[in-house]
């Protein structure tokens, strides 16, 4: 527990065995209102450590009076309806996670076209087919993860239990973060991770456009770089105590990364799928959808900045140094 002027936080930590390290929820007690910020995910584990942490200090789910949620990904929403299902509570999310959470099969349908139609100008072959195949099976799979209730909406400059509402867009287009000002307290989900980098994840928008998601995700980095913070309640793996100095270690390593991606381009590789290729090597298998959603933001990146130029040929977006004539 960790407590300040009048106003507590039971972090619940649950270990597991990704790179992720733990999965972090956080119950905050002030002036007789009890919040769960994220949901961990839907597993034994993750609800029989939420249990206890309410038990032992005294609470029911009785006492829970809302559930806010930094972002819709599996993996910050588990335990929702579960807790639903026990006592009918209010969900508060970014107004574009609504969509996500409550399994929309337009947006779905429209979601998987994106990626079939991004992985083949990106040139990825065999290697997007297979990708698409699975989404088009996690789309039949995540259904029974809707989320039941209502949803309400939240917005930048909103405040929610005594937190104001702040958008992060990056990791997630709907990526908020909570900021206690008095306490110098940043619930912040997986915008920030001490032990290692936060995907900015590659995605449409609801009318299939694809989001500059790194470009967004160094913008909110610097949005948050602003804020007094003394701790700041990650996601994933530990508190965060130094946020100043790990943002700019993140935004120093995104520099260095994109100068390296440059640097392939300026070889003569093309293509996103060849470029991810040569940088991540087997990882372009494994972590198929990670590393070409790592690659394609470097791409925007470097774009935006004057530094590469594209050109599509028979389909296939292909890369190449920038130059003022287009030539």
């Amino acid at each position: 527990m960790i407590s300040k002027e009048g106003c507590s936080v039971y972090p619940i930590m649950v270990p597991t065995h990704y790179s992720l390290r733990t999965f972090n929820f956080y119950l905050i007690e002030e002036a007789g209102s009890l919040s769960l910020i994220d949901a961990g995910v839907d597993s034994e584990e993750c609800w029989g450590a939420f249990i206890r942490m309410m038990s032992e200090n005294g609470f029911t789910l009785h006492d829970l009076t809302r559930i806010i949620i930094t972002h819709s990904h599996q993996d910050h929403v588990g335990l929702i309806n579960r807790i639903s299902s026990v006592r009918e509570i209010p969900v508060y999310a970014h107004k574009e996670s609504i969509h996500r959470l409550k399994r929309d099969k337009e947006f779905l349908s429209l979601r998987v076209a994106f990626f079939q139609q991004l992985y083949q100008e990106m040139g990825c072959g065999t290697s997007g087919e297979r990708q698409v195949q699975k989404l088009k099976e996690d789309v039949r799979e995540n259904e029974k993860n809707k989320i039941r209730g209502d949803i309400l909406p939240l917005n930048d400059f909103n405040t929610v239990a005594g937190l104001q509402v702040i958008e992060t867009p990056g990791h997630s287009p709907d990526h908020l973060v909570f900021f206690h000002e008095q306490r110098k307290w940043l619930f912040i989900g997986d915008h920030l991770i001490s032990h290692m980098s936060s995907n900015a994840l590659v995605e449409p928008d609801r009318t299939g456009r694809r989001i500059m998601t790194l470009i967004q995700y160094v913008d909110s980095l610097k949005k948050c770089s602003s804020l007094d913070i003394e701790i700041a309640f990650s996601g994933h793996g530990e508190l965060i105590r130094n946020h100043k100095e790990l943002v700019m270690t993140k935004l120093s390593r995104i520099h260095k990364r994109a100068d390296m991606i440059l640097l392939l381009v300026a070889s003569g590789i093309s293509t996103a799928a060849e470029l991810a290729v040569s940088y991540f090597k087997e990882l372009y298998q494994r972590e198929f959808s990670l590393v070409m959603s790592e690659i394609i933001g470097y791409l925007d990146y470097l774009e935006m900045q004057n530094k590469i130029q594209k050109e599509l040929k028979d389909e296939i977006w292909h890369y190449y140094i920038y130059k003022a004539d287009g030539v």
